[in-house]
């Protein structure tokens, strides 16, 4: 019974908030941030273990595989326009994965984190089933990687749209590779709301950067020497 109203609970919040994201339409307000940060303080002022969450939650989160999957249908009705801009495709997947790598290092860095922290945050841009074996591989901590993960997902869909506006970015296929590389499932949610080219292009981005940050990741460590 309990399961049950977990379920009821997260899908009900998340319906509240797109209803209200639909009416201020305000990036701070973007659902999947929202309904986490009520769930998680509901969470914490009744004093609901995460395990008894999850007895519910755990069904909700047996779709993320099939939604991600899923993703392949926009990028199919697209496949001319992705064969097109095939180079373009491949340059700015790398570019974007390098950046995450990057920043990744590099922030870690300027707070002063200790090492196992600062191979955790490395994979931070690549999709949560892919971050997790990378962060592991490379001798970081997988558990903490998924929120570091989600923390660059949200920082993508609160705030890309706004660099992206002030940077002149307009293109479905600028904006769709920004969001896809940097902010992985999280940001090609939000490629949706601008159309089906700028998901289909979100969804690439995503895909590969997972392909190739599985491979490149550890490699940055090791050439680096981190």
């Amino acid at each position: 019974m309990f399961a049950i109203f977990m379920i009821a609970f997260t899908i009900g919040t998340f319906v509240l908030m797109s209803r209200l994201y639909a009416r201020l339409y305000n990036p701070l307000f973007v659902p999947v941030l929202t309904s986490t940060l009520i769930i998680a303080s509901t969470l914490v002022i009744f004093q609901i273990p995460y395990e008894s969450y999850m007895t519910g939650g755990k069904w909700i989160d047996s779709f993320l595989g099939p939604a991600v999957v899923a993703l392949a249908y926009p990028m199919y009705r697209q496949r001319k326009d992705i064969s097109k801009y095939m180079l373009p495709i491949m340059m700015g997947v790398l570019a974007g994965l390098f950046t995450a790598l990057t920043t990744g290092y590099w922030f870690a860095k300027l707070v002063g984190v200790d090492r196992t922290f600062l191979l955790t945050m490395i994979p931070k841009s690549l999709t949560t089933p892919v971050a997790i074996p990378v962060a592991a591989e490379i001798g970081g901590i997988p558990s903490m990687a998924i929120v570091f993960t989600m923390v660059a997902g949200f920082t993508g869909i609160v705030a890309g749209p706004l660099f992206l506006r002030l940077i002149g970015i307009k293109s479905a296929l600028g904006m769709g590779m920004a969001f896809g590389s940097a902010s992985h499932a999280l940001g090609t949610s939000k490629a949706f709301e601008y159309g089906q080219e700028h998901a289909s292009m979100s969804s690439v981005a995503m895909s590969l950067s997972a392909v190739f940050g599985s491979v490149i990741g550890p490699l940055f460590v090791w050439i680096f020497h981190i």
